[in-house]
């Protein structure tokens, strides 16, 4: 057995039905891999497009694409798509917008080497262009910068420290629009020393491509920012004596389109609960952030800080990944606790249109875990889901990164779903 073989044969630990891509050796420049975009273009074939490098914010970090024509059973070698143009000045993080002109475009954050406690991911947005499918790709030679607010950095040339990370979806305008997390400058809320408990303060946001489907040069992009008063979506992390000064942990909102044309966003917390939030209006305003319960008045969603995509499907229900316990598991010490973030569950939401709470959950499923079995040089033994969701004639696809190792994808099958249904 290779090197290679000996270190990759655990990928089948989550039980994955396809795989994307899997590291070459450990500690090598594709061990860590993060923020996983899977989306069809317009010939049919799929494209993934994450967050490559030795380790998270490495100064090697970089971005590719691969591509299947097959429907996900193969896939080409990850192709570079950017590289740091200066050491320790790294792109990263990057989501795709798939215009309907047929353009397609993946935005990312830029370091510019200019920024607080050595962030690898403050600075701005740039953007790549593809008129072919994904084949070739062409520099936007344009920057973007992120909404400034008064929870930044009082020098402009100080970057804001946001990151958009999952797909894109379009609201009920048929506009495109993303959520985003944003960490506050020290300048402001200075960083709270805690060890384990350590956060700092952060609140959920959207940018709305007012006219990408028109397919624009990157600088002709029009950008409207949401809410319209920033600092509207906030939960108290509860963790004195950052709570009585107004911190927040609020952070990678997923979003959702409801049947009746409001915006549905789900949030982790440091609480041991996820949070929800809805809008009536295209998102310029949004309800007081709450906690998320399977039902009006039912139970609470228990998850720690980490990430729980939603995801809508073709018959209107909703996919919601999460760990369904409030971080205190085999060792971790709390919802704050990154060791907390697993096994990988999944409950399915449906639509009460009359309920205060507009969407309810079943009971959640088990679906995998590592069982605390690390990988790689910086044994990770995470399900953190930075992940992603297709569907095409019926066949519905969550494609999902384990322990920021190996790039897979799993089904989502009918029998799965027979006997999640949502209270009535």
């Amino acid at each position: 057995m290779t090197e290679r073989e000996c270190y990759t044969k655990d990928w089948q630990r989550t039980n994955p039905d396809l795989v994307i891509h899997l590291p070459r050796w450990p500690g090598g420049k594709d061990e860590y891999a993060d923020h996983l975009h899977v989306e069809y273009a317009a010939n049919g074939d799929l494209l993934a497009i994450w967050t490559n490098g030795s380790a998270e914010s490495s100064s090697d970090v970089y971005i590719v694409c691969a591509r299947s024509t097959d429907e996900g059973k193969t896939w080409t070698q990850p192709h570079i798509l950017k590289e740091p143009p200066a050491p320790g000045m790294i792109p990263g993080l990057a989501w795709p917008v798939f215009s309907k002109s047929g353009r397609i475009y993946i935005f990312y954050n830029q370091n510019l080497g200019i920024g607080e406690d050595a962030s690898r991911w403050s600075g701005i947005i740039r953007c790549m262009v593809s008129d072919d499918d994904g084949h070739t790709w062409a520099d936007g030679n344009v920057d973007i910068d992120w909404r400034h607010t008064k929870y930044d950095h009082p020098d402009p040339s100080v970057g804001c420290n946001c990151i958009v990370w999952q797909k894109p979806i379009r609201d009920a305008k048929d506009r495109v629009i993303a959520g985003l997390s944003r960490w506050s400058s020290r300048m402001v809320y200075p960083r709270p020393i805690g060890g384990n408990r350590y956060h700092a303060d952060t609140g959920c946001e959207l940018m709305r491509y007012d006219n990408i489907d028109d397919g624009p040069d990157p600088k002709d992009i029009k950008i409207t920012w949401l809410p319209d008063e920033p600092g509207t979506i906030r939960v108290s992390p509860q963790i004195e004596p950052e709570a009585s000064r107004g911190y927040s942990l609020a952070e990678e909102p997923g979003i959702a389109l409801l049947p009746d044309g409001r915006l549905w966003m789900n949030m982790r917390t440091v609480t041991g609960r996820i949070w929800y939030t809805v809008s009536d209006d295209h998102g310029h305003s949004w309800r007081p952030p709450e906690v998320l319960r399977y039902r009006d008045n039912g139970a609470e969603v228990l998850h720690p800080k980490s990430p729980d995509p939603i995801y809508r499907t073709h018959d209107d229900q909703y996919l919601l990944f999460y760990h369904n316990h409030e971080g205190y598991l085999d060792g971790a010490t709390g919802p704050w606790d990154m060791d907390a973030r697993r096994p990988l569950c999944m409950t399915v939401g449906e639509f009460r249109p009359k309920a205060h709470q507009p969407l309810w959950f079943s009971d959640g499923k088990l679906l995998c875990d590592t069982q605390k079995v690390g990988v790689g040089v910086t044994g990770l033994f995470w399900l953190a889901m930075y992940s992603s969701y297709t569907e095409r004639a019926g066949k519905r696809i969550h494609w999902y990164i384990d322990r920021k190792h190996f790039v897979l994808g799993r089904y989502i099958t009918d029998e799965m779903l027979a006997d999640m249904k949502a209270p009535v």
